[in-house]
């Protein structure tokens, strides 16, 4: 069998790799020339997957990457990893979707099988991509090839997250459309859950991260309402995390980042827009995560007032770009709203990440490319007015950070366990 994954980001190239170590040949196709380059020489661009595992599938024939969309024709399955960011105005932005529709439809085999993978609204598989798909091709979904939609369900960095073992929701446009579904994802993956439909199968996606979104509003709402009554929210979470029935723990930040968790509430919200629906607590969990960084930058500013010195001025250095513990992923770090607010407000930012050495082109923050993370050493670190730890990365020496920072506003909690001097820390 032979499958073309389109996309090749922190999505697609995982889900390349576990089909290709399962027998099945993959063509991996992205609109970056470079990425495709990369890959056919072995190459990993994604810090957390080694290039031997690429270069070993290379080697073998089972994986291969390009740029021409007509490709799709030489394969059974077409699987699209694009990306789904927001609109400014917080809208759903499906244009690499529908454009990777319009790019493949042309060239589908009568027979084959497309799944979409991309986190959306319900509806997007069964109207909006089928419809660019019908109309290029000139063939039936669900007649004369097959349609279906499966969320991804990546944690990049996480060392038990492996795509062998984690369960594949699917849902098919009909009947048929769901058992070659079934059939494509058990050549790779051990379990699959199969669903009634394809909007059964996106409203999953939205559930999970929707979920997890709301409880961490949760608990950094009463981060500010316990910080106002003297009370560690830190503190508060491992008490109550120790009762072992009707809790899950969740903890407060500076913000949101990664794909899902701050984009999928928005997506559900505008759907539900135009059925006439509103999703008031959704929404509300979508704001409060979204101000959590004028709060931090506001915790800044009282930290260095109590130096008697002013946020304007000051040199802020931000510990930790990506969005995540452990991993080069920056897309949609909060990292790089607070460098924005801070630079607002006339500070002098910088940051210091050992995963991004360097800040690629993104579409929100392409105005940061090229900027480099400091050096890590004492002069460096202590020449700053103040450190934001924004993202606890554990390659970071943090004892060394309370040997060598005048004052450390931590947002992640992880100065509780270091020696530090009194009055040195403020927790957000």
């Amino acid at each position: 069998m032979k499958i073309a994954v389109l996309g090749l980001g922190y999505v697609g190239l995982p889900i390349s790799l576990q089909f290709a170590r399962s027998g099945v040949d993959v063509l991996g196709i992205d609109i970056d020339p470079e990425k495709a380059e990369q890959i056919n020489r072995g190459q990993s661009y994604i810090q957390h997957i080694e290039s031997s595992v690429i270069r070993a599938m290379v080697s073998a024939g089972r994986f291969s990457a390009a740029n021409d969309f007509s490709r799709v024709a030489e394969v059974e399955a077409v699987i699209i990893c694009v990306p789904t960011p927001l609109k400014k105005n917080l809208d759903p932005d499906i244009s690499f979707i529908l454009k990777t529709g319009e790019a493949i439809a042309p060239h589908l085999a009568k027979g084959s099988l497309v799944v979409l993978e991309s986190t959306t609204y319900p509806g997007t598989t069964e109207v909006d991509l089928r419809e660019v798909l019908e109309t290029g091709s000139k063939m039936r979904a669900g007649v004369d090839f097959h349609l279906a939609f499966s969320p991804e369900r990546e944690d990049p960095g996480n060392p038990n997250s492996k795509v062998a073992e984690i369960p594949k929701v699917v849902g098919g446009l009909t009947p048929a459309c769901l058992e070659r579904a079934k059939a494509l994802y058990l050549r790779a993956i051990k379990t699959v859950v199969p669903v009634s439909s394809c909007r059964a199968a996106e409203a999953t996606k939205l559930l999970e991260n929707i979920f997890r979104s709301v409880n961490i509003a949760l608990v950094n709402e009463l981060k500010v309402v316990y910080s106002a009554m003297d009370i560690d929210i830190w503190e508060v979470i491992q008490a109550a995390k120790t009762k072992p029935f009707g809790f899950m723990p969740f903890y407060p930040g500076p913000g949101l980042g990664g794909h899902c968790i701050p984009i999928d509430p928005f997506y559900l919200a505008w759907k539900a827009r135009q059925v006439g629906q509103e999703t008031r607590f959704v929404e509300l969990a979508g704001e409060i995560n979204t101000a959590m960084p004028q709060y931090v930058v506001g915790r800044i500013a009282e930290a260095l007032n109590a130096q008697k010195k002013a946020l304007n001025g000051s040199r802020i250095l931000l510990l930790g770009l990506a969005y995540k513990p452990d991993v080069d992923d920056v897309r949609e770090s909060p990292t790089f709203v607070l460098m924005d607010l801070l630079k607002e407000r006339g500070a002098e930012v910088a940051y210091y990440d050992p995963h991004v050495p360097i800040i690629k082109p993104t579409r929100e923050h392409g105005h940061w490319t090229g900027v480099a993370s400091v050096a890590w050493n004492r002069e460096t670190i202590s020449g700053f007015d103040a450190v934001l730890v924004s993202t606890a990365h554990r390659a970071v020496n943090y004892k060394e950070l309370a040997e060598w920072a005048g004052r450390i506003v931590d947002s992640r909690n992880v100065m509780a366990d270091v020696l530090t001097k009194p009055g040195q820390v403020w927790k957000t």
